[in-house]
């Protein structure tokens, strides 16, 4: 006579996929050896359980502590990754950091002229030349460069807020973009990357999924868009 192994399964499947309590744990055990002992007791004489079996049995409600503990330690584990993870996006507040956008604002000063924010490119694949153009909100294109070869990965640049022609423009939010080619001048994807201060940190729910707050402009973004801290 064997304990039935529908128990055994469900015991071990309510353990993986929801989780138990050390009072619901405790008290399936409880049961466990209860149903052994009820077992043992009522036996045939002259066919005794064989320690195989019994061992098997054990072994089988000992699964489910180590499911339990492994469970345990996992949250554990998790838990600390999530508070690290916060304490490294607290680190960023007031740093300057380059997001995916093409946004770029240029301000005036009287005494020291055009300030315009930093960009940046992404680039798959090493770029033989690349050209940056900077444009109007209304679409009017007011600077050009070729910046030549450009390595794979991230790189920033700066721009002074004047045109080609050496004139300031307006103060105010233009777009900057980007075209990438090779060797043979086939297009290379690319993506424009805009600068962003970091204002603030929101754990989600259970301190994962941390974002970084970036202001009214340009919201909320995960630590996985910093592409760049300045």
């Amino acid at each position: 006579m064997n304990i039935d192994t529908s128990v055994i399964n469900n015991i071990n499947s309510n353990t993986s996929t929801a989780g138990l309590s050390t009072r619901q744990s405790a008290e399936l055990r409880e049961s466990f050896m209860t149903l052994l002992i009820t077992q043992l007791q009522n036996q045939d004489p002259l066919n005794p359980m064989e320690n195989s079996e019994m061992t098997s049995q054990l072994a089988q409600i000992n699964t489910v502590s180590g499911i339990e503990e492994l469970n345990a330690t996992l949250n554990g584990i998790t838990q600390q990754m999530d508070a690290a993870q916060t304490l490294q996006a607290a680190g960023l507040i007031d740093k300057a950091v380059l997001v995916p956008g093409n946004n770029v604002m240029v301000s005036v000063d009287p005494d020291n002229g055009s300030y315009a924010t930093p960009f940046g490119i992404e680039l798959d694949a090493p770029a033989e030349q690349v050209e940056v153009t900077v444009t109007s909100q209304s679409g009017e294109v007011v600077y050009t460069k070729e910046l030549g070869r450009v390595a794979a990965g991230v790189e920033s640049f700066s721009w002074g807020g004047m045109t080609n022609g050496g004139e300031a423009v307006p103060e105010g939010a233009y777009r900057v973009n980007f075209k990438a080619t090779d060797a043979e001048g086939e297009l290379l994807e690319s993506r424009a990357l805009n600068y962003a201060l970091v204002q603030g940190v929101s754990p989600g729910a259970g301190g994962s999924d941390v974002r970084l707050d970036l202001g009214a402009i340009y919201g909320q973004v995960t630590l996985d868009q910093i592409k760049q801290i300045l």
